[in-house]
């Protein structure tokens, strides 16, 4: 899949955005942490910071913008270290989001998220649910127009 965007600056935005929003509250600091080690560093020192930051996640779920810098984030993991586990944590952090900001009204990110949604799924081997797709398959099958 080829994304019309840089991961890698979409994580920095959406992190800013974070900032700005104070979305992580008290763990606001921390979280300044774990994304300087994250950012600056490579092996296992930054998978460490990369797995705090997802336990962050999990205690800020309405959090929209840290969400969407996890996404990335995510994205950049499985770029550096192709494992099924970030494919997975990847696709999930997407459905979530997007679900999350579809009924929130949230526009901005969605088609950068759909689009890496699109690559884990591929990375996994899955398809992605075409609506419309299914629809004119069942139509074409029953002889509609």
């Amino acid at each position: 899949m080829d994304l019309h965007f840089d991961p890698a600056i979409a994580a920095q935005v959406a992190f800013q955005l974070a900032s700005t929003r104070n979305e992580l509250g008290p763990d606001r600091e921390l979280a300044h942490e774990l994304e300087a080690t994250f950012s600056a560093s490579a092996g296992e020192e930054a998978t460490q910071a990369y797995r705090q930051l997802l336990i962050l996640g999990d205690r800020h779920h309405d959090a929209q913008a840290f969400q969407e810098f996890l996404i990335y984030s995510t994205w950049q993991q499985a770029a550096e270290d192709p494992m099924a586990e970030h494919f997975h944590r990847g696709r999930e952090l997407c459905s979530r989001f997007l679900a999350r900001a579809e009924t929130a009204g949230a526009v901005k990110s969605l088609a950068q998220v759909r689009a890496l949604r699109a690559s884990f799924l591929s990375a996994l081997g899955e398809k992605e649910a075409d609506e419309i797709g299914d629809e004119y398959d069942r139509d074409a099958i029953k002889g509609g127009d």
